[in-house]
C-alpha cells in the first residue's frame, strides 16, 4: 500500500505534501523526529499534524497525486481537498 499525505503546521500555517509506502502515522513520526535532516522543510516546526492520507494503488500513483497537488499551488485547493471526499475520489480516478 502507498499513500499521498498532507501535513499541517499550525505554528507555520503551512501544509506539507508527501508520498510514502510507510503508514502515514509512521511517516509523520519520522518528520517530527527530524529524521530527514534539520535543514528540511518539516524540521522548521514540531507541531505537524496528519490532516489527510490518500490510499493509493502504487507508489507511482501516490507520487503523481502529490505532484498534482503541488502543481496546483493553492492553499484553498488543499483545504477543499481535506474536507471533500469527492475531490479525493476524483484524484484517484484521474491523476
Amino acid at each position: 500500500m502507498a499513500y499521498c499525505y498532507i501535513l499541517h503546521s499550525k505554528s507555520l500555517d503551512r501544509y506539507y505534501y508527501g508520498s510514502t509506502e510507510l503508514e502515514p502515522s509512521e511517516r509523520l513520526e519520522l518528520h517530527l523526529q527530524s529524521y530527514y535532516g534539520n535543514k528540511k522543510f518539516t524540521a522548521k516546526a514540531n507541531d505537524w499534524k496528519l490532516v489527510l492520507a490518500i490510499s493509493c494503488e502504487s507508489i507511482s500513483q501516490a507520487r503523481r497525486i502529490e505532484a498534482f497537488i503541488k502543481k496546483m499551488k493553492s492553499k484553498k485547493y488543499v483545504i477543499t481537498l481535506i474536507s471533500n471526499r469527492e475531490k479525493v475520489d476524483w484524484l484517484l480516478e484521474n491523476v
